[in-house]
């Protein structure tokens, strides 16, 4: 059989990615549609080399809103991919089927996918699939991603439908959206031939208004003329405007295919225990007490009995690595500069920073859950109240939620937002959620000043970030970004157990990015460190760190950190190499102060901070820029130079005036 290119296409929420894991398993990888930083996901089928999958954005229609929807459309347009895999939530098969009909105006051979149908039959509800699938003319196939039923059977379809191509040839139109769109089929038969666009789509989305199809078609102004007064006659013939017409006719031969088919006696026991669960998780007044007790849960257990004895248990056998190779090097009898480089710059490093890949896995193994479990979905639906009071929806929330990842895809993730101005003012609060990279910096810290209140110190740290942020964006909302948020639409899916191969995948993904760092730019940014405190500018070895480069620029820098607690150059050293990666702080710090181990760094920390100097220290490096990265993403969303260093220098301001008024305060009341 021949390479295959397969689409799979569907609404957010209803199993998408649970499937497309399912199918490829770990066979994938992640990027960026090109042109756009939409995340693409794509991989091949477990056992079927010949098979490509590629995984659409969550998408409710294919109408020009957002880029996931551009995204979808223009790939399955310029792509061709051999069949579409139309994944369809059978509880809410009403709301699918609209992005079905859709889909099908495409003309590439489809097959739907109904999943969850374990949970339509466990209700006693029923779907005549057989006679969906004469109706639609496609094949259809009952599956449940989450428990792999039914996958080999969809795969089979899959196969079928590329070997014996037939997409359907279903109108399901009528009276005056009938005879507009078949009017406007004869006037652009000749553009779309040209340009390879179905002209059942064109058409729709013509009628509908859609500006770049027109572009796309190259429609004379003569003809656009003609075309728009088809739809004034279609508007005042159904006395509505063209997007209700359209809505309304796809929704009522929906409405007849439901009537026919699926036979509904209640809610599947997924809603119903959905619906009692929510009466308190999204309570107007416990939603976030609910939300901030399940994130200290989290932080105790990352930090205390699982993630910090992992983590234990970890540096021991870092501990025993690095012997081993101290005693090796001085057996081969290497040079005292390359000994000194291995042992105290690139394994006190890295080896400083590897320790706490179990508090990162296990974190986010805790997210993941969360994640996938539906409740994130909550957590967004329950902060739009508080968002909109510093001029944002809820939809900037998801973005910010990334950020607890990745500052990076955070920042590229808000060109879903379709305001510009809740765009720039995401783009600018996002930073200040605490990410993934920072995690090692709070785990130095607690362990050397606050070990036995670690979780509290981590949430507060996590809260102090969105507190900031909330702040910031009023004072943005009063001066540079006048105006009201976009009104926030978002549907909430029914809770479910997470799967096991989802979860660990999450967790793979960020352990591998975490070890990547760990060996390319804080391996790179070790060697770098090890050089500066090793020599002067007259490139002599010193024997006191003090005397060295990266002293004299520490010492410089230093002036500007004594009012808020740190002045000590190697503090500002790490603040300085921290810009590369977060993760360096760890680094620069360990090979500084020459700790060999976990408790010699916590001893050598307090010859730095004071309890609260380090918790200065620590909201510092939460607020401050992020890293280069971070800055080259946001340079690209905003667009020059000028305003992305205007954001970086508003963050590291904020970041100060926080961290002068927690030291100032704090000394006083110690």
């Amino acid at each position: 059989m021949k390479d295959l290119l397969i689409a799979l296409a569907g609404n957010q929420n209803c199993g998408k990615t649970t499937l497309f894991n399912a199918l490829t398993g770990s066979n994938q990888h992640v990027g960026n549609f090109p042109g756009v930083t939409v995340e693409k996901k794509e991989g091949y089928v477990r056992n079927e080399k010949q098979m490509t999958l590629v995984d659409l954005p969550g998408i409710y229609s294919l109408s020009p809103y957002t880029n996931e929807e551009v995204v979808t459309r223009d790939f399955i347009l310029n792509e061709h991919p051999n069949v579409i895999i139309n994944i369809v939530d059978a509880t809410n098969i009403e709301r699918n089927l609209y992005l079905t009909l859709q889909l099908m105006e495409l003309e590439r051979p489809m097959v739907i996918a109904l999943n969850m149908m374990d949970e339509v039959n466990r209700s006693g509800n029923h779907i005549d699939v057989k006679k969906l699938s004469q109706l639609l003319q496609l094949p259809i196939i009952p599956i449940s991603a989450s428990h792999r039923d039914g996958l080999d059977d969809l795969l089979d379809a899959v196969k079928n439908a590329a070997m014996d191509p037939h997409p359907a040839n279903l109108d399901f139109c009528k009276g005056e959206v009938h005879r507009a769109i078949h009017s406007i089929m004869h006037i652009i038969e000749d553009h779309t031939q040209l340009q390879d666009v179905p002209k059942r789509f064109a058409a729709s989305r013509l009628v509908e208004g859609d500006i770049l199809i027109r572009q796309r078609l190259d429609i004379h102004e003569s003809d656009w003329e003609i075309i728009e007064h088809i739809v004034k006659q279609m508007e005042d013939g159904l006395e509505t405007d063209r997007e209700a017409a359209m809505a309304d006719m796809r929704y009522s031969y929906i409405e007849e295919l439901v009537a026919q088919c699926v036979y509904k006696r209640q809610e599947t026991r997924e809603q119903q225990r959905s619906q009692r669960i929510d009466h308190w998780l999204t309570h107007r007044y416990l939603g976030i007490p609910i939300f901030l007790i399940i994130m200290f849960v989290i932080f105790y257990l990352t930090f205390v009995p699982i993630g910090g004895t992992l983590q234990t248990l970890l540096e021991s056998w870092i501990d025993m690595g690095i012997q081993w190779l101290d005693g090796t090097l001085i057996q081969m009898q290497v040079s005292t500069w390359l000994h000194d480089l291995l042992i105290n710059g690139v394994c006190a490093g890295v080896g400083s920073v590897l320790s706490f890949l179990p508090l990162i896995v296990t974190l986010f193994f805790f997210l993941s859950l969360l994640e996938d479990s539906g409740y994130m979905a909550r957590v967004a639906y329950i902060m739009d109240k508080a968002l909109r009071r510093i001029g944002l929806s809820g939809k900037s929330f998801v973005p910010m939620l990334i950020g607890f990842g990745c500052s990076v895809p955070a920042i590229m993730s808000t060109r879903t937002l379709s305001s510009e101005r809740d765009r720039k003012m995401t783009i600018i609060l996002t930073p200040f959620m605490s990410c993934s990279a920072k995690l090692p910096i709070y785990g130095m810290i607690t362990a050397a000043f606050f070990p036995h209140s670690s979780a509290l110190v981590m949430l507060s740290v996590y809260m102090l970030g969105i507190l900031v942020a909330i702040i910031c964006g009023v004072l943005l909302k009063k001066t540079l970004f006048t105006g009201n948020p976009v009104p926030f639409v978002m549907e909430l899916p029914a809770y479910r157990i997470p799967s096991a191969q989802s979860v660990a995948l999450h967790m793979w993904e960020k352990a591998k990015d975490f070890l990547h760092r760990a060996f390319t730019i804080i391996f790179a940014a070790t060697i770098i460190i090890w050089f500066l405190q090793s020599y002067d500018f007259s490139f002599h070895a010193v024997q006191d760190a003090s005397q060295s480069m990266l002293a004299v620029i520490g010492n410089a820098l230093s002036v500007l950190f004594k009012p808020v607690g740190f002045g000590d150059w190697r503090a500002s050293s790490a603040l300085i190499t921290g810009v590369t990666a977060k993760e360096s702080v760890v680094s620069t710090l360990t090979i500084l102060t020459n700790a060999s181990s976990d408790a010699n760094l916590s001893a050598a920390l307090m010859t730095i901070f004071t309890p609260v100097s380090a918790f200065a220290f620590l909201c510092f490096t939460v607020l401050y820029m992020p890293c280069v990265a971070a800055f080259a993403a946001t340079k690209r969303e905003l667009g020059t130079w000028k305003q992305a260093l205007a954001v970086v220098l508003f963050q590291t301001g904020v970041a100060y005036i926080v961290a002068l008024i927690i030291f100032q305060i704090g000394s006083m009341c110690l």
